[in-house]
């Protein structure tokens, strides 16, 4: 009350019409309050109809205040008690005290006329609990439009644009926010941060208070500075200089950072070869609060965009999709991934460091239950690291399932037993070749070298576009499916007792197995830095070679171009086709006779498919773990005793697998006839 400034009534409340433009008198200070109408804040129909309007104090009341020009006075101190604008009698009253104050001041003057209980709106902080005041203060702004200007067409230029935003639909945004900003409010009344550079003037025989005249501000980088342009202003008065205890806004401050990292101000020769940078990796929750602001300041103080390309990864969230945060108590340390955490330190945590009531903590709790009943197992950081990138895929917002990252910590430990087998391959005295021709290999190993280039392709393509999770998803591709489920599975009878038959094959294909895993953990190490440093130091070196001291030094894997044969590849795929058929009809005995080696027949509509399964009949046997494979052509008699696959007519094949027991014919036909309704 004590800052009110004006009266609100409806312009159509006739109880009302004969006071419109006149003038209410203060009980306490006798200031002059004009009546005014307003039809947005005032509900005729809501107590009396007639609203007091404290503009320094409320937002809606302030909104008033614009719209009318009223008087706006601030009867605050920053500790929360009266100022002299409240009157001596309630100056230095702490805000609590003064309201009782102010209401046995009113009945003592006769002017009490009672009060009713309303249901209001009441701001809490969510730290302290305490009730939060609105008071307005002077601040300080920056005027941005010919600095938006600039960062606009930095982004949307176009014919040459100075900044890439990736992904591109933050374009838009972009160019919607600097099309309408605002002026910038830099200043904060915080404890901490750079002091703004300004110093208030204090006259003699004037007002104490720290900005009680607008015009006595001025600004120097130091106080000697800021004296000289006092000296100007008030030349002839006495006045004490004090500064201004404000400081810059956090993100004013970082927004110098490209600048101020390379020792800006001064022109430093780190300035003058890195300015600007090449990337900057941020969410898209700062994109306006740090990132425009990086670039305005950038563009403004540095004569340049301060980063060519920006990429925006996706935003953490729970498995309910809710954005982490402290105040909803759902925040995961990646600390507590990496290294495991049961569910009572969950909930130890909330305890001691969180911030939320009572009620909101037991929900936070019951949500840790839910999710992680048996708490978080030990995951390592490259489990980690490998699940968030592969989920950059799902739009902005990432859902992050534990499950996931178990998942790849469990892949983790099959990269070791890939070493393991290899090592065991590859003998104590294995020293890898200088060089390999493709064209000398055996089938297998001109097929695993053949996809290794794609997959080296694939992966640096998609690190080019910043594709991360299409990277992610070729290379994890060939290690699993590829190399570790086929080639692995398939070399395995060149060594199988020593066979001189086999000692060409065996030699080819443990150098193509020591080129696969050096390039295979080369091209997963940016993934997963820890587990391929180990593994790769464990590798075998050339002879004469010095190799790099790291795995992180070293170069990235390129394509090979002799290494890519297609016909190789068409070849495999059919045979896969093949050994899939197979195991699907193993899938479908008993559990005896699953882990049996059972004879199979290859049905070849086709001399290409006859010539290609016949060459690679110990590729079928050993992948699908058969006792025998015969090879047929159409003309050959359909094989009795089995159960079959028909493949579609672009294989060219069909699939039987012999049987010891009784085949069942009325479940055979009855399977057949539900793939014709299907193909039908």
């Amino acid at each position: 009350m004590l800052g009110d400034t004006a009266i609100a009534v409806h312009p159509d409340d006739s109880r009302y019409s004969h006071v419109h433009g006149k003038f209410a008198i203060h009980p306490f200070n006798g200031r002059k309050l004009p009546i005014v109408c307003d039809a947005v804040l005032v509900d005729m129909n809501f107590g009396t109809g007639a609203v007091k309007i404290t503009p320094a104090h409320d937002p809606n009341d302030y909104e008033v205040g614009k719209r009318l020009n009223l008087e706006i006075i601030n009867i605050f101190t920053d500790g929360g008690k009266i100022n002299s604008n409240g009157g001596p009698e309630f100056t230095g009253m702490p805000r609590f005290e003064a309201r009782v104050a102010v209401t046995e001041a009113l009945k003592k003057k006769g002017l009490f006329k009672g009060d009713q209980n309303n249901e209001m709106r009441l701001g809490i902080c969510s730290r302290t609990r305490d009730v939060v005041e609105p008071l307005l203060k002077p601040q300080w702004y920056v005027n941005c439009k010919s600095m938006a200007e600039q960062a606009l067409d930095a982004v949307t230029d176009g014919a040459s644009p100075k900044i890439e935003i990736i992904p591109k639909q933050y374009v838009a945004e972009w160019k919607r926010w600097f099309e309408n900003i605002p002026d910038w409010c830099i200043s904060r009344q915080i404890g901490w941060g750079h002091r703004v550079p300004a110093w208030y003037a204090v006259l003699k025989d004037e007002r104490k208070e720290l900005g009680a005249y607008n015009d006595h501000w001025v600004v120097g980088r130091n106080k000697a500075e800021a004296t000289e342009e006092a000296n100007k202003i008030f030349s002839g008065k006495e006045f004490d200089l004090h500064k201004d205890p404000d400081v810059l806004d956090t993100w004013f401050s970082s927004g110098l950072f490209p600048l101020s990292v390379l020792g800006w101000p001064n022109d430093t020769k780190d300035l003058r070869a890195f300015y600007s940078t090449s990337v900057l990796e941020t969410g898209p929750d700062i994109l306006f609060l740090w990132v425009a602001r990086m670039v305005m300041l950038g563009m403004k103080l540095g004569g340049d965009v301060p980063f060519r390309k920006v990429y925006l990864h996706p935003m953490i969230c729970d498995a309910r999709g809710r954005e982490m945060s402290k105040l909803l108590g759902n925040a995961i340390d990646p600390l507590e991934v990496i290294n495991g955490i049961e569910l009572k330190g969950l909930h130890k945590k909330l305890d001691d460091e969180s911030s939320l009531d009572k009620n909101e903590l037991e929900i936070a709790k019951e949500d840790y239950v839910k999710d992680f009943p048996d708490g978080i197992p030990e995951c390592g950081a490259d489990a980690l690291r490998f699940a968030l990138v592969s989920y950059t895929a799902q739009s902005d917002k990432i859902k992050l399932d534990i499950q996931k990252v178990v998942e790849y910590r469990q892949w983790c430990n099959k990269l070791w037993d890939a070493i393991r087998f290899s090592m065991t391959k590859l003998g104590e005295d294995y020293i890898p070749p200088e060089e390999i021709i493709p064209a000398t290999l055996p089938f297998s190993c001109k097929w695993i070298l053949s996809v290794l280039n794609k997959a080296i392709s694939k992966t640096i393509v998609s690190l080019d576009s910043y594709e991360f999770s299409d990277a992610a998803t070729a290379v994890y591709s060939w290690w699993q499916f590829q190399l570790c489920d086929v080639f692995m599975e398939v070399i395995k009878p060149y060594f199988t007792g020593n066979d001189p038959a086999y000692a060409s094959e065996r030699k080819h294909a443990q150098d193509t197995l020591w080129l696969c895993l050096d390039n295979g953990l080369r091209l997963l190490h940016p993934f997963m830095p820890f587990v391929t440093e180990e593994l790769w130091q464990r590798l075998p070196s050339k002879k004469d070679s010095v190799r790099k001291e790291s795995i992180v030094i070293s170069e990235y894997p390129s394509t090979v171009e002799s290494w890519n044969i297609d016909a190789v590849e068409l070849e495999m795929d059919l045979i896969q086709f093949v050994v899939k058929s197979l195991r699907s009809l193993r899938a479908q005995l008993g559990p005896n006779e699953k882990c049996e080696r059972l004879a199979a027949f290859v049905v070849c509509l086709t001399s290409d498919a006859w010539n290609t399964i016949k060459k690679h009949e110990l590729e079928v046997s050993t992948l699908a773990t058969l006792s025998s494979l015969h090879v047929l052509s159409k003309k050959d008699d359909v094989p009795v005793g089995c159960i079959l696959d028909t493949l579609n007519e672009s294989e060219s094949v069909s699939v039987f697998l012999k049987l010891k027991g009784v085949v069942n014919v009325e479940a055979e036909f009855e399977k057949l006839n539900k793939k014709m309704d299907i193909l039908i």
